[in-house]
């Protein structure tokens, strides 16, 4: 066994009084190594799982950058779709389509209950000139504006009749050589 220390003198003793020896130093580094450890594998865990956490941020967010421009492209697509739709040219192409006429004057009625202005019945415009026939077609025929694609040339006019067929229309095997007429339908009075 070891032999017991022998006492200190002098200064030494006076050091060993107010620094008391408590044992062996070894028991009282073992909880601040396992705290130390502890920490170190609880910090390294801890990024592991907030750098997985960006990652999947990562993918998410160029999923939706993504997402976000076909969702633009589409936006863009349809905008242009709406803007070439509204233009003046093509609402009133749209309109003949569907059977309209230009409105004739506006009238308005004052708050007394007058009428401002001399309102009058909307009715269709007369129908545009023939077309020049072409080279092809004008060996003795002349095309027929009003004909149908089935070569009848029987439709209504403004003022209800029917208008005669001109003479030499195109009505046979010869008739697919003319010009296609206009795809506009009869006129008709609106609100009747």
């Amino acid at each position: 066994m070891s032999k017991p220390a022998a006492p200190l003198k002098g200064r030494a003793a006076r050091l060993a009084r107010l620094m008391p020896s408590t044992g062996p130093s070894t028991a009282a580094r073992t909880p601040f190594v396992l705290l130390v450890v502890l920490l170190l594998g609880g910090g390294l865990i801890t990024l592991l799982l907030l750098n997985s956490a960006l990652n999947e941020g990562s993918f998410r967010l160029s999923e939706l950058k993504r997402d976000t421009t076909e969702l633009t492209d589409e936006q863009q697509a349809l905008q242009r779709d709406v803007d070439s739709r509204s233009q003046p040219d093509a609402l009133e192409r749209r309109a003949r389509e569907l059977g309209m006429v230009p409105g004739g004057s506006p009238a308005f009625l004052e708050p007394d209950g007058t009428v401002r202005g001399n309102p009058t019945e909307a009715t269709a415009p007369p129908p545009s000139p023939s077309p020049t026939p072409s080279p092809r077609a004008s060996a003795g025929t002349a095309p027929d504006p009003d004909a149908t694609a089935t070569g009848a040339s029987t439709s209504a006019s403004p003022s209800g009749s029917a208008p005669a067929a001109e003479p030499g229309s195109a009505t046979g095997p010869d008739s697919a050589t003319a010009p296609a007429a206009e795809s506009t339908p009869p006129p008709t009075s609106p609100g009747r």
